[in-house]
């Protein structure tokens, strides 16, 4: 999977990119529905904010989480995350089982 990373105000680490794809890494499974997906990081005084942008087939889920630790940040957008995609998939499942019933049924 493709995943761009955006900094606001500073440059990223190496080892914050690769612990970003790592987890990334955990949305393989839902390969299939993801088209893109970018990560903003950005600071505003002691916050540490992460906004990730998904584009699925039909859909683009934004997650923005701030907290005073980036890697925190991150941990809590990624939860989102996973179960704002996890729920898009589940609705795909389900209009396409009801186009096939109702096809049966005609």
């Amino acid at each position: 999977m493709n995943i761009a990373i955006t900094t606001r105000g500073y440059k990223a680490p190496d080892n914050l990119k690769a612990y970003v794809q790592n987890k990334m890494q955990r949305l393989s499974r839902f390969t299939d529905i993801i088209m893109d997906s970018e990560a903003i990081f950005s600071h505003e005084n002691l916050d540490q904010i992460v906004e990730f942008k998904v584009k699925l087939k039909h859909k683009v889920i934004r997650v923005k989480e701030k907290s005073e630790d980036i890697f925190k940040s991150i941990d809590l957008a990624m939860d989102n995350l996973e179960r704002q995609v996890a729920k898009a998939k589940d609705k795909l499942k389900d209009r396409d089982k009801t186009k096939i019933v109702e096809n049966l049924v005609n």
